[in-house]
């Protein structure tokens, strides 16, 4: 039976050694910390994941090693976006054949697809394949809106195009998902700091980087509101919000793997050029992590 696609997924970070390789051991370490913290799905290789400093032979390697050492527990949903429409189906249907539950597309990035191109793409990896396919929407990122209409087309065109991860931090627009799709069409809110409020505005659940680093205290917010304490969830909202807002203190996507270093998990360093937090910009993670008794 498919697993269903709703709760705290978590976007996985790739752990590198000194020389940049990835460190599978720490990897699996990494999932099983992950899963007995009791979050719902994981995300490999995807932006917490470093996706652009991956080769496409590494982004399968990642998702072979994640679905292994998940052996089920949680449902897996690789990162399978690329620039080309044939590099994301060679990936998507590796990640079918590997065991996937499902996969998570982002836009095309760096070129200006149209909507009528987007709306191709997304159909052709859909179609390439019969496992859920979600798309990712990450305008800051990428520069490439999917739009609610798009996303609409096709899910019309491909049955098993049935949700996408909203990362915009436009309410409006994750609305607009909810509301143009068709029904059963699974909309993950994307921005941490908006976990209660995309769950209120119909939401099955988040895609929460933070959730690498307080996995208990996230799946606390979707928790709490699934069996109607409102408060609770927003207060757990409100507690995580100083993490998230931490990203500002160094280069994306370092602030969630130096976390995980203090705290003493494998996460490694990030591929050049991005480079750990030094000074007062580390002091104050450090003090963050401690205020939610991450550090003693």
């Amino acid at each position: 039976m498919a697993k269903e696609i709703r709760g705290i997924v978590v976007p996985v970070v790739t752990p590198f050694r000194e020389d940049e390789s990835i460190n599978e051991d720490a990897l699996r370490q990494i999932v099983d910390y992950l899963i007995a913290a009791g979050v719902h799905g994981l995300f490999p290789s995807g932006s917490q994941g470093e996706l652009w400093a991956l080769s496409t032979e590494e982004k399968m390697r990642v998702m072979d090693v994640v679905i292994e050492q998940a052996a089920g527990r949680v449902f897996v949903m690789p990162s399978t976006g690329a620039v080309t429409t044939r590099e994301s189906i060679a990936l998507t249907r590796h990640a079918e054949e590997a065991g996937a539950d499902a996969v998570s597309v982002i836009t095309p990035y760096f070129i200006k697809p149209s909507a009528d191109e987007l709306r191709r793409h997304f159909a052709a990896i859909a179609n390439a394949v019969s496992i859920p396919v979600l798309a990712y929407n990450n305008p800051d990122r990428t520069g490439v809106p999917i739009p609610p209409a798009v996303a609409a087309a096709v899910a019309g065109e491909a049955p098993n195009f049935c949700g996408v991860k909203d990362s915009s931090g436009d309410l409006t627009n994750t609305m607009s998902y909810i509301e143009e799709c068709p029904q059963g069409f699974r909309t993950l809110m994307g921005r941490d700091t908006m976990i209660y409020a995309g769950l209120a505005y119909g939401c099955v659940g988040a895609v929460a980087a933070t959730a690498n680093v307080a996995p208990e205290l996230v799946v606390g917010i979707y928790d709490a509101y699934q069996a109607g304490d409102h408060a609770l969830a927003l207060e757990r909202q409100r507690q995580l919000a100083p993490l998230r807002r931490a990203f500002t203190l160094g280069s994306f996507p370092v602030v969630v793997k130096d976390a995980m270093e203090l705290m003493g998990l494998p996460a490694g360093r990030c591929r050049a050029p991005i480079r750990s937090l030094e000074g007062p910009a580390r002091q104050t993670l450090v003090t963050i992590l401690r205020d939610l008794g991450k550090l003693r």
